[in-house]
């Protein structure tokens, strides 16, 4: 089964399964579906393709993407952002690349679409692809438990940590509580450090029945690459998909940040607007879950991948492993307009989001440090993907997604940007 087939088969259960009432801590620490969803998600992408074959596919979006581009434009201008940069997929082919302003460094250079940006929790996709492709070959086991590679690894009680398996880590059901020890990271403790204390950290339930989104927990899964290949995780990351897809701009680390030919300084708000300052080392030191820098050029290549356009590096198989549901997540249905007004169902799968978007599956992330923002998503029946870079702390370019997904899937037109668009007065 084609990678398009499977999430929209898979969408046939986000579609029909009912949504978990939520609740104010299950916006935090959001608990598993009632006993076999999770499966039977699986199940259903892998085995019913009807529903996929049904689907028509949507015409050339050529045109809606350059009406997203003049959005993106008004909105750097009429906001007054730093920097901004785009990126459209459609059948494997980039039918936008575009950026806007100024990337803070001296004398005013512009962003272009090789200027380095910091990817944040973007980084999570990459960590769940490696792990896939070890996982194929043999290296690792997504329901192993992590203790045969990480014999060290402790939670409070033995038989909670005996438990926790691969793709706990990767879809964040490790059993800790929320965001579990990110104040500490954030006040430079390192990572080894913390992850020890993971044997002493507040349990929030058992491992797999819940979950409670974390950036040190979801970094174990470097020091298991680290076993299961000898070699460092982000070299990994390079040789098996940086360098592969043509991702030449793609690192990890401020240093290697820093030493970009044109990187985008990070922008936080002050009395005059925006102000640049220099990126904080604290998240780089979790690389699976926060440590990757890419350009937009390189962002494109990884959405024509994770759009099932690479099989020479991206299986259809791979995808539909990272791209399946695991656990619901019904706090996501909440925060912004388009998610209030477009998600039907909101839930986690391996290092990627996974929502039902006004009745259509659509893969995400989002990812937020001091200075940056961005987010990934795609709709794998429509075959088109989107990635939208920036280089301040604005919400506002968040709704250039469903600014392009409306027009794509046909759905009514909204003002999610609150700008003027000027080409619409003589």
């Amino acid at each position: 089964m084609t990678h398009k087939k499977a999430c929209l088969a898979a969408l046939v259960c986000l579609a029909l399964g009912p949504a978990l009432p939520a609740t104010d801590s299950q916006a935090a620490n959001s608990k598993k579906p009632a006993a076999g969803t999770a499966e039977a998600l699986a199940s259903i992408a892998a085995t019913s393709t009807k529903a996929a074959r049904a689907r028509p596919g949507v015409a050339d979006i050529t045109a809606s993407a350059r009406q997203v581009e003049r959005l993106a434009e008004q909105l750097v201008t009429q906001k007054k952002l730093p920097g901004l940069a785009i990126a459209i997929v459609q059948n494997g082919k980039v039918i936008s690349l575009r950026a806007y302003g100024v990337t803070g460094a001296p004398g005013g250079q512009r962003v272009n679409t090789d200027t380095v940006f910091r990817l944040a929790s973007l980084s999570k996709g990459f960590a769940a692809t490696l792990t896939a492709q070890l996982v194929s070959e043999g290296a690792m086991n997504w329901d192993n438990p992590i203790i045969n590679q990480l014999p060290a690894f402790k939670l409070r009680d033995y038989a909670s940590a005996s438990k926790v398996t691969v793709r706990d880590v990767l879809s964040h059901r490790v059993g800790v509580t929320h965001n579990t020890y990110d104040r500490d990271l954030e006040n430079n403790a390192p990572y080894p450090l913390l992850a020890e204390r993971l044997s002493s950290a507040p349990m929030a339930c058992t491992p797999g029945d819940c979950y409670a989104y974390q950036n040190v927990a979801f970094s174990l899964i470097s020091d298991l690459v680290f076993a299961a290949t000898g070699d460092f995780y982000s070299h990994q990351v390079e040789k098996r998909i940086f360098h592969p897809l043509g991702m030449y701009n793609s690192t990890y680390g401020r240093e290697a940040l820093e030493a970009s030919t044109s990187w985008a300084r990070p922008h936080v708000r002050g009395r005059g607007g925006w102000v640049p300052v220099r990126p904080k080392e604290t998240y780089y030191r979790v690389p699976p879950a926060a440590g990757v820098n890419a350009s937009i050029h390189d962002m494109a290549q990884w959405l024509v991948a994770q759009t099932g356009h690479r099989q020479d590096v991206l299986s259809d198989t791979l995808l539909n492993q990272i791209h399946s549901p695991q656990v619901n997540t019904p706090g996501e249905l909440r925060g912004s307009p388009w998610r209030r007004e477009r998600l039907n169902n909101a839930y986690y799968g391996l290092g990627f989001r996974v929502f039902n978007y006004s009745g259509h599956t659509m893969v995400f992330h989002g990812g937020a440090v001091q200075g940056y923002r961005g987010l990934i998503a795609m709709l794998p029946g429509e075959d088109v993907g989107m990635v939208v870079l920036w280089n301040s702390e604005s919400s506002a370019p968040s709704g250039l997604l469903p600014s392009l997904m409306d027009r794509v899937l046909g759905l009514p037109t909204k003002n999610w940007l609150g700008v003027e668009d000027d080409s619409a007065h003589p």
